[in-house]
């Protein structure tokens, strides 16, 4: 699932940097990838800088999104999926887009714009335990990088 060595590394560091105030989360049904990705990003982000997640065509939040961040202690119970039209463009600093195989979203405002390509977990088929394993890569994978965004800096060793 890692980019290419220092792709989002360096993304991520840019982003530090730019200290934007409201970072939106795109995908496609922002139901899985992007709901996620706000949610771990709430629970690290600075105070003041605002996080929010949106689709181009939004479907439920998928329980299994909820499921693989309450194991690690973050709910998501409340979050409803929103589509572009909810998001005031302005006001976004950062994009993040977070497709794979899938068209993403095209962005109206004029926010710095990064790419993390992130498979869709709700598209793997097989056992509970198989397709619960894929959210929890893609959650665990966010985590590494949010971290590196907000946290640290930089990977830690």
């Amino acid at each position: 699932m890692s980019a290419r060595p220092g792709d989002w590394r360096t993304e991520a560091s840019e982003l530090r940097a730019m200290q934007p105030r409201h970072i939106l989360f795109l995908c496609v049904a922002n139901s899985a990838r992007s709901q996620m990705a706000e949610g771990i990003a709430r629970s690290l982000a600075p105070q003041g800088v605002k996080v929010s997640s949106a689709g181009s065509s939004p479907a439920s939040v998928h329980p299994k999104a909820i499921q693989a961040l309450k194991e690690i202690g973050i709910d998501i119970t409340g979050h409803r999926p929103k589509g572009l039209d909810s998001i005031d463009a302005g006001s976004v600093d950062a994009v993040i887009t977070l497709c794979a195989d899938e068209v993403c979203p095209l962005f109206p405002g004029k926010a710095h714009r990064v790419h993390w390509e992130l498979p869709d977990p709700a598209g793997v088929a097989g056992s509970v335990e198989n397709r619960l394993d894929a959210f929890r890569t893609v959650r665990d994978e966010l985590l590494r990088r949010l971290k590196v965004l907000f946290v640290h800096g930089e990977e830690p060793s």
